[in-house]
């Protein structure tokens, strides 16, 4: 599928300048998929040029026709969902229900910022001077360069292109690329879609042919990334050259707090799947885990039966449970944590290496590790991987102590029956989203982003349409 589509630029499909290209492997068996044509300098100069342009007509393009055009692009999107679902499972690994899944979060994202187009609100505030107002409005901020990891290929792509677009925003994505696929396949129904040529282009390739020129050029006016700390970090440097906004959601080390009066069985069945879903790829998903000192050993217990229990193997087996890591590099980081937690003495209760009965693909065990100390890594560090560390507490102020003692603050949750504790519970974590009985945090209408080293903005909600927009303030006598 790859050479039927390539670069998309200036509203059609194309090669690259240069001809070359890279391969794409499947991590549940470590297949070839395809060979993926990869944009040159001067591909990614063109691609900014021809944005530009295309935005100048794109701005002026009354809210309620970039609506339309979101929606018909949401239609033809669900109408591809079994084609997309199968292409994220055969990038990512993960479960083919999971893929499902997330093709539809990328759906809901199209269909909300359609509705936000036309919800973009201003404010009139009385002027101090006889006969003035001061109006307050808010316009689009221009090119846009959305730079996305391999984890939810749709759905990070999505919760950038729709509200740039519905802002007025002409829009570029550089995909990772792992998962080009997925980013062609939803590219191909914008484009089936009818948006003008232009105004949304998919750029495919190495940092030095596509990151350094978008960086350079004083068009492109914001950047927007999910990815890690460390590239988010370099992204902000970059972006000082030439002032660009930027919106940055980067990792997590989210905790998870059990208080002695939680629900203990329904913790357990929410809690597993959560965890190993995408093999624990996943920046929102709980690493550590604060259980009750009267619940710990019930609560390791019953976690590790969980996931001893779970079915791996390729994410298009209907039976498959959890998939495979995404190469042989993230093994390597979680076999290196593993060690790290056996040499603080910790006791693994489930899992800790790679299946013995699976020779192809990237298979890690759904791991459960307990008695470790806070600095371990498997509790100081994002894992990023199926690892599941509990330790015990003893009082809510030493658990929310060390809940915030982390230079990340994605997301946070807490289980309890009390909603005295549960409201207490939202105020103290230190996180840009607190879910209590709850992992249900990425839906299109909730603003979707952190705090501290997990970065900074908003995707999804009334929030995140405001990322894409410049507020200009006029002062008018009449």
């Amino acid at each position: 599928m790859y050479a039927s589509y390539g670069l998309f630029i200036d509203g059609a499909w194309s090669g690259p300048a240069t001809g070359a290209s890279t391969e794409i492997t499947d991590p549940g068996n470590g297949d070839v998929l395809g060979v993926v044509p990869v944009a040159s300098v001067d591909d990614t100069n063109r691609a900014v040029g021809l944005a530009d342009k295309a935005f100048q007509a794109w701005k002026r393009t009354p809210a309620w026709t970039r609506a339309d055009h979101l929606h018909k692009a949401a239609d033809v999107m669900a109408a591809r969902t079994a084609e997309a679902a199968r292409q994220i499972t055969l990038e990512t690994g993960k479960p083919l229900a999971q893929a499902g899944r997330e093709w539809a979060l990328a759906v809901d994202q199209f269909r909300w910022y359609a509705e936000e187009a036309r919800r973009i609100y201003g404010r009139i505030v009385e002027s101090r001077v006889p006969g003035g107002r001061l109006e307050v409005t808010h316009e689009p901020v221009g090119v846009v360069a959305a730079f996305t990891a391999w984890n939810f290929p749709a759905a990070l792509i999505a919760r950038k292109v729709a509200p740039a677009l519905a802002a007025g925003c002409a829009v570029i994505v550089r995909p990772s690329v792992e998962v080009p696929g997925v980013a062609m396949v939803l590219f191909d129904c914008l484009r089936e879609a009818g948006l003008p040529a232009g105004v949304a282009s998919l750029l495919i390739g190495p940092t030095g042919n596509t990151y350094k020129p978008i960086m350079a050029s004083p068009l492109v006016r914001k950047v927007s990334l999910t990815g890690s700390t460390r590239v988010g970090q370099q992204m902000i440097r970059d972006s000082a050259e030439t002032v660009k906004r930027i919106s940055m959601e980067l990792g997590g080390n989210a905790p998870m707090i059990v208080f002695d009066d939680a629900d203990l069985d329904k913790a357990l069945d929410l809690v597993v799947p959560t965890k190993y879903a995408n093999a624990g790829q996943v920046c929102v998903t709980p690493d550590r885990f604060y259980v009750h000192e009267t619940l710990h050993d019930r609560f390791a217990e019953g976690f590790a039966a969980r996931a001893r229990a779970l079915k791996l193997g390729h994410g298009l087996d209907e039976a498959t449970q959890m998939g495979p890591l995404i190469n042989e590099r993230r093994i390597a980081a979680i076999e290196e944590i593993v060690a790290d937690a056996s040499d603080r003495g910790g006791k693994i209760l489930a899992g800790g290496r790679r299946p013995a009965d699976m020779n192809a693909g990237f298979f890690f065990e759904p791991t459960v590790i307990t008695g470790l100390p806070d600095d371990a890594k498997a509790i100081a560090e994002e894992n990023f991987g199926p690892i599941a560390a509990i330790t015990p507490f003893s009082s809510a102020d030493e658990v929310f102590d060390r809940a915030n003692a982390s230079e990340m603050g994605l997301s946070a949750y807490v289980f309890t029956r009390d909603a005295g504790r549960a409201r207490e519970a939202a105020a103290r974590l230190e996180a840009g989203m607190v879910g209590v009985n709850s992992f249900a945090l990425a839906a299109a209408e909730a603003p979707f982003g952190g705090i501290k080293a997990s970065g900074m903005g908003r995707e999804g909600g009334t929030e995140g349409i405001l990322d894409y927009s410049n507020v200009k303030l006029a002062q008018i006598l009449v």
